[in-house]
């Protein structure tokens, strides 16, 4: 009886521990680290999504180095990513990085982003709608954005 106890309290512990780390990038390796942004975008409201995937990839894109990277972002919070990628983009745009001579300031950058993602989001129903087969409509694909897919 007194095992028990105590394997129930170690278990309980144990529990408390894994449930306080839901709000945080696991940055052990680059498969949990994606995955965790994956998860924690659920639980986000729509407007910091965006911004919160975009300050992911530009701290990806600044730091090539997958050890460096995981150290960056492990332990992370979507906050302090966002607070980091907006750092890091007036870091770049003080540089003279090309891509940013475009955009004014950081939150015209997401808004333009966001509209892009809308009209892909367009795009994509429309040619699922036309290319399913019987009028069946194929099952969404879950995709993190990425700056450097082509585009249309």
């Amino acid at each position: 009886m007194k095992k028990l106890v105590i394997f129930l309290l170690v278990l309980s512990c144990a529990a408390l521990v894994a449930c306080g780390k839901g709000t945080e990038i696991n940055g052990h390796s680059t498969k949990t680290a994606y995955r965790s942004v994956k998860g924690l975008k659920k639980y986000m409201p729509a407007e910091t999504q965006l911004e919160f995937e975009v300050s992911f990839w530009m701290l990806r894109d600044a730091n090539k180095d997958d050890d460096t990277f995981l150290n960056l972002v492990d332990g992370k919070k979507p906050q302090d990513i966002i607070e980091m990628g907006k750092a890091l983009y007036q870091e770049r745009k003080a540089a003279g990085f090309k891509e940013y001579e475009q955009y004014a300031s950081w939150e015209q950058m997401i808004t333009k982003f966001g509209k892009e993602r809308l009209d892909q989001d367009k795009i994509r129903k429309g040619r699922e709608e036309s290319d399913a087969p019987n009028g069946k409509k194929r099952p969404e694909a879950s995709i993190l954005y990425d700056p450097h897919s082509p585009q249309h």
